[in-house]
């Protein structure tokens, strides 16, 4: 049975899955186009990351950081390898997705790869409802990046 909890980050188990996340962000896109936060990145008041565990294994996390007041943004979505296509993905989302709703947050927006070996994850976005939107925050646009967005009606 798969539960989720907030996350403190001071486990060595998120601390390796987020190592793993970075190192395929940095194989599969240029250095300067990585977006993917650190655990100093994650740590910030404006963040929180949520982790899904069987038993004691570690089987994914995904965080959401506020924007604005009326916006979130999703960061750090992983499943650890053991758990992919156990639909560890669409539970953290799910998830994400409930609580911007009660934050109230009229918009929720993410930044991924535009490289196929990101075509999963932009899958699951657009299954949950998610379009291909322009860039947004401090975002520059780049070939490298795909930007997607949802509003609070379509969530």
């Amino acid at each position: 049975m798969l539960t989720l909890r907030i996350d403190d980050l001071s486990g060595p188990e998120i601390a390796h899955l987020l190592e793993e996340h970075l190192e395929d962000m940095r194989r599969f896109s240029p250095r300067e186009c990585v977006h993917a936060l650190d655990l100093t990145g994650l740590r910030q008041p404006d963040v929180t990351l949520w982790t899904v565990w069987e038993a004691s294994a570690l089987a994914g996390c995904g965080a959401l950081r506020e924007i604005s007041p009326l916006h979130g943004e999703i960061k750090s979505m992983r499943t650890a390898q053991a758990f992919r296509r156990r639909r560890v993905g669409k539970l953290m989302l799910d998830h994400i997705l409930i609580e911007a709703r009660r934050r109230g947050y009229q918009g929720l927006y993410l930044e991924t790869g535009s490289q196929p070996e990101f075509e999963p994850a932009r899958q699951l976005y657009r299954t949950a409802g998610f379009a291909e939107c322009p860039s947004f925050a401090d975002y520059g646009e780049g070939p490298n990046s795909i930007f997607m967005s949802l509003s609070h009606d379509a969530a």
